[in-house]
């Protein structure tokens, strides 16, 4: 049964993240790592290069290859801050391309989850956020687990289980 469980657990892991990343690139025209960054921004403006590309889970060379193609597409900008650091900060169209992918993502997983019950969404809520926690043990950042997360939807009644693990590790 175990075996069976994990490989359809793999599955559906697989067919959701490209549902999503499917629907960020036909929706915005970027990719994976940039429709989380375009996520990213929004949810945690100012950040360097260096420090975007690691919420996303890219080293610096790449992220900064990534910056390049979000400014070429006119949704993100490098604006010089103190001496030689340089912060990102999404453009007007890059704050409007992270409100597309977060409801092109909300909608395709609502329509997937549509099939089950009301009873059934909240037992499979609850053990989603169990298994948050377990990956957040594997992953250690909430940032990065969360990269392409609607934040305000996963904390709206609830305690968002990923920045739980977080505080509890932490104390």
């Amino acid at each position: 049964m175990q075996a069976r469980t994990a490989n359809l657990l793999g599955a559906t892991a697989l067919a959701v993240t490209d549902r999503v990343l499917t629907g960020a690139h036909r929706e915005v025209g970027v990719s994976a790592s940039g429709a989380a960054a375009l996520v990213v921004a929004s949810a945690g403006p100012g950040l360097s290069v260096t420090e975007l590309g690691r919420r996303v889970g890219l080293s610096q060379s790449a992220a900064a290859r990534m910056v390049d193609s979000l400014e070429q597409s006119r949704l993100l900008e490098r604006r010089p801050r103190q001496g030689r650091e340089v912060i990102t900060e999404l453009t007007p169209e890059g704050r409007r391309a992270a409100h597309t992918l977060l409801e092109a993502r909300g909608a395709g997983l609502t329509g997937l989850i549509e099939v089950l019950s009301e009873h059934e969404q909240e037992q499979f809520a609850d053990l989603l956020a169990k298994l948050l926690t377990r990956l957040y043990e594997d992953v250690g950042s909430a940032e990065l687990l969360c990269r392409l997360c609607d934040r305000a939807s996963c904390t709206r009644g609830a305690v968002c289980p990923v920045g739980q693990a977080e505080r509890d590790r932490g104390s």
